[in-house]
């Protein structure tokens, strides 16, 4: 099946696929770091033909880009149905963000730690733990951090709603976030060096412990999620 997958491929670049397995996808065709992870069921596309280790793909849900080591085409197989994004209103959204928040919480009490890359779990990142929390009740979220930003709707401090998105990093990006619970607390996944090397809740405060007060000084804002990712890809 692998060569004749490989065969395909070849000729057949930007087939829909989908993924018989959990997969690793990397940054380059050395598949050495990881980019991100796509669970069992996720779409995806051939972007360029067999590069002798790697083949270079494009996630269908969310245009996310990565390589997928050739070792794993085996636990590919072409999509019957090609991927269609559903839409959901705000009001849709807002009635799942209880179901949402109770992934995060359940995430937090399996055994856990930070993985760069990790969306499929019980392993993630900061943006992977967002996605994988929204995607649990059909909702598509971009895949980094900043890409989170940009996508939900802008909101003061003032407004914070449980469900909506806190952003951390520099005055010109977001490199961290975190899913807002009320009361002045959110849950994320935080690195080793700087964080609790998994899923933790901090506070949006001066007064917290060291973690919380690091993050606090990185706040950038706040988003809403006011609707589902939309593939740009045809």
């Amino acid at each position: 099946m692998l060569s004749n997958l490989k065969s395909e491929i070849s000729s057949s670049r930007l087939a829909e696929y989908q993924c018989l397995a959990d997969l690793n996808l990397y940054d380059s065709p050395e598949c050495t770091l990881l980019a991100t992870q796509a669970a069992v069921g996720r779409h995806l596309q051939v972007t360029s033909n067999h590069q002798g280790t790697a083949v270079e793909v494009c996630l269908c849900e969310d245009d996310y880009p990565g390589w997928l080591s050739v070792g794993d085409l085996d636990l590919l197989q072409p999509a019957t149905v090609l991927y269609q994004a559903k839409s959901f209103s705000p009001a849709e959204i807002n009635k799942l963000l209880p179901e949402a928040i109770a992934f995060t919480q359940t995430a937090r009490q399996q055994s856990n730690y930070y993985l760069w890359g990790g969306t499929v779990g019980p392993n993630y990142d900061c943006s992977g733990l967002m996605q994988a929390a929204f995607v649990s009740v059909g909702i598509w979220l971009p895949r980094d951090a900043y890409q989170q930003e940009a996508f939900t709707q802008p909101i003061a401090m003032t407004e914070l709603l449980p469900g909506d998105l806190v952003f951390f990093g520099t005055p010109a990006k977001a490199t961290h976030v975190g899913l807002y619970l009320g009361d002045g607390c959110y849950i994320h996944s935080s690195g080793k060096a700087q964080g609790r090397d998994g899923i933790g809740i901090d506070i949006l405060s001066e007064q917290g412990d060291a973690v919380s007060q690091s993050y606090y000084q990185q706040l950038r804002g706040a988003g809403r999620v006011v609707k589902s990712y939309v593939p740009k890809r045809g």
